[in-house]
């Protein structure tokens, strides 16, 4: 049992490490100050890929926090992160979701 544990804690450890590598890849520092932040700015085509990736980290995400709590050895103050980081990845899925089915009023 304490193998399971110790392979279970170095899987959720590894699984955010990962994340967050991604994240600082594909949103890098300069990158990040170049591209247009308003959603009028950008292409259908740009929003479509931003949301497949905002929903990829968005399940990442959830998937390492599970995996933390299961294992009992993350802080809260990690946990708390990790939940507000989710949570702000679904309300930008929101938005670019609203600009790319924008409600028809009939």
């Amino acid at each position: 049992m304490g193998v399971h544990r110790a392979g279970r804690k170095g899987f959720a450890e590894s699984l955010i490490a990962v994340i967050f590598k991604a994240h600082a890849t594909f949103w890098g520092r300069h990158s990040s100050m170049n591209a247009p932040t308003d959603l009028s700015m950008k292409t259908d085509d740009v929003l479509k890929v931003e949301l497949e990736v905002f929903r990829r980290e968005h399940r990442d995400l959830d998937e390492a926090i599970r995996a933390l709590q299961e294992t009992g050895t993350a802080d809260q103050l990690t946990l708390q992160r990790l939940k507000k980081k989710k949570l702000m990845l679904k309300d930008k899925i929101a938005l670019i979701e609203d600009r790319l089915l924008p409600d028809i009023i009939a």
